[in-house]
């Protein structure tokens, strides 16, 4: 059986204030042709369907028309329920795409229930695992330590291996989650990055998703191989800068009769590169080294020591696709470290006043002769206004 693992569309995320389901429509459109030419049985999307639980009118109809894609192009589709997706919106009428092909696991207790899907060689028993947040699920299985989602996954995969047990032959897990084995790198989710911030992320060892021919994993958006068994496939868009340096795809698995596979990895094509570029704002606009990103999308680290007048208007008249800055500006100030009772010291002028406060907020950069000028008329006019 021939299998394409996908997961983490995120219908509906915006980039930097711009909407990506035109990009992402064009990009799924290209997967669905990917099915076809390959002759795919099978597409797993491994959650986050959805980038919101409450999607907006564009989002369904992107997916309606996805799905009615693949299915053309001669593949049944099993996909389950993300921590982004509503498991209610996104499950219904499952019973009913059931029979169409589209095979939508939403509810926790049809963990261990597998859809099967037969070949030549027999079946093949799908478990989906939609995401189990332990708070909402432990009352569920009352007999089981539910408290953290490791610990929701050990008894998903349990439940899944005990089925296995009765029922044989080849089998395939679809689980949304944080796996051990996954380097904190930039692109990982975004939650997952506040989660590794926190201290509090759930990690569910590579041990307790053994058993399975393949695990299919999402929640990460850049692809991992754990295991040659237990995967991680990636977005098929980039939704950060810190993605913008990682292929886009979906992992191409074939099962043969005995369980054994032959897994590659199968590009998509980005629509619009990711780029960062670092400078100071008169290199970035002048550099001709830059010409050939001018349509990519752009994020400007400027290094300019002091904040510039209006930088996002004029690096988008050169680069139309600039989405964001970011100040890190290159100081020099070796000095020591001044306390504010030395910068309001008793004493001191206003206009020493003025250029110590400049000299604050600049990280050591003072007051220019120009601004010195503006400062004193301003400080002359203020004293002529209040003896008036």
């Amino acid at each position: 059986m021939r299998i394409l693992h996908t997961s983490d569309w995120h219908i509906g995320r915006s980039f930097h204030g711009h909407s990506t389901l035109d990009a992402l429509g064009g990009v799924l459109e290209e997967l669905a042709g990917q099915v076809r030419d390959h002759q795919v049985d099978v597409v797993i999307v491994a959650g986050d369907i959805f980038d919101s639980s409450t999607p907006a009118a564009g989002a369904y109809t992107l997916l309606t028309n996805v799905l009615q894609a693949i299915r053309a192009a001669g593949a049944q589709i099993v996909l389950t329920s993300g921590n982004h997706d509503s498991a209610a919106r996104l499950g219904f009428q499952a019973a009913f795409l059931g029979q169409a092909g589209v095979h939508v696991i939403t509810q926790p207790l049809s963990v261990g229930q597998p859809v099967t899907i037969e070949d030549d060689s027999g079946p093949v028993h799908f478990y989906g695992v939609p995401y189990l947040e332990p708070a909402l699920v432990r009352h569920l299985w009352p007999e089981a330590q539910m408290r953290t989602q490791e610990q929701a996954m050990r008894h998903a995969m349990s439940l899944i291996a005990a089925d296995r047990q009765q029922r044989g032959g080849r089998s395939v897990a679809i689980a949304h989650c944080f796996a051990a084995g996954v380097e904190p790198t930039p692109q990982l989710e975004r939650e997952v990055r506040q989660d590794l911030a926190q201290g509090r992320l759930d990690v569910v060892p590579l041990i307790d998703l053994a058993g399975p021919d393949y695990v299919a994993l999402g929640h990460i958006h850049g692809r991992a191989t754990l295991d040659e068994r237990i995967r991680y496939c990636g977005a098929p868009l980039h939704y950060s800068f810190g993605e913008g340096h990682k292929p886009r795809g979906s992992w191409l698995v074939d099962i043969d009769a005995s369980g054994q596979l032959d897994v590659s990895w199968l590009d998509l094509p980005v629509p619009r590169r990711l780029t960062t570029l670092r400078g100071t704002l008169q290199d970035l606009l002048d550099n001709t080294e830059y010409d050939a990103h001018t349509n990519d999308w752009v994020c400007a680290v400027l290094t300019d020591p002091t904040p510039q007048t209006e930088p996002m208007r004029k690096l988008q008249a050169r680069f139309p696709f600039c989405a964001t800055i970011q100040p890190d500006p290159d100081r020099t100030d070796t000095g020591p470290a001044r306390t504010y009772r030395d910068r309001v010291r008793k004493g001191a002028s206003d206009a020493q006043l003025a250029g110590d406060f400049l000299e604050l907020v600049r990280a050591g950069d003072g007051a220019e002769e120009e601004e010195r000028q503006l400062l004193a008329e301003v400080i002359s006019e203020y004293r002529a206004g209040a003896q008036a």
